[in-house]
């Protein structure tokens, strides 16, 4: 039987090698792996989330809690990618043109990762074209773009136009997030959501991809 609270316990105290271990045992029990997915490893890091966003835990603790769930999920890896039955929903993210932030960017792959999702992380920096590029090679069901400067905002609203222009805009869900960006903003440059925070960023996809 799999022990969830044995998992969360794991997974929040960032202990790799235990991950590591209670995900194969579950295996060697027969347990499926879908199920050792989702009962142990993102339900935990789950549970991590909404502590995160309840102002319980900081970015350093769920940083350590995706690590270890990183290290769970290369033990599933090689299984799931046999099992065609899992197609992962994927995310697009990157942080725009000119700006070079990416630890927000980064909890928010971690936290989508942990929520299941296939992330295509395209760094800093990001120009429209390379978002255009990235969309037709991977045909994503969601897009996301952070900024972290007033100044690069503008660039959001720009990639936006430029994903329009590209004739793509209909092919995905386009979702904001950064320090400087407000809900207003968002819905000012024609996105279909904003989250204030990476735990609120897998709520968000989610919400977006059941609409």
């Amino acid at each position: 039987m799999l022990d969830q609270e044995k998992f969360y316990t794991a997974l929040s105290q960032g202990k790799m090698d235990e991950v590591k271990r209670l995900t194969q045992e579950a295996l060697d029990q027969g347990e499926p792996v879908e199920k050792v997915l989702k009962d142990g490893l993102l339900s935990a890091m789950d549970r991590v989330g909404v502590r995160f966003k309840n102002g319980e835990v900081y970015i350093p603790e769920v940083l350590i809690a995706a690590r270890a769930m990183h290290s769970g999920m290369a033990v599933l890896k090689p299984i799931l990618s046999k099992s065609s039955t899992r197609q992962a929903q994927q995310v697009i993210i990157g942080t725009v043109k000119g700006d070079l932030h990416d630890i927000g960017k980064n909890l928010v792959v971690m936290m989508l990762e942990g929520g299941g999702f296939e992330i295509v992380d395209l760094g800093i920096d990001v120009p429209p074209n390379k978002f255009i590029e990235a969309i037709k090679t991977h045909q994503p069901h969601v897009v996301g773009m952070s900024a972290l400067l007033t100044t690069t905002m503008i660039e959001m609203k720009n990639t936006i136009q430029a994903i329009e222009w590209a004739g793509l805009r209909n092919q995905v869900k386009i979702i904001v997030g950064g320090a400087p960006v407000t809900s207003k903003f968002a819905q000012d440059i024609g996105a279909d959501g904003y989250a204030p925070d990476a735990a609120s960023a897998v709520d968000l996809v989610r919400k977006i991809l059941a609409e």
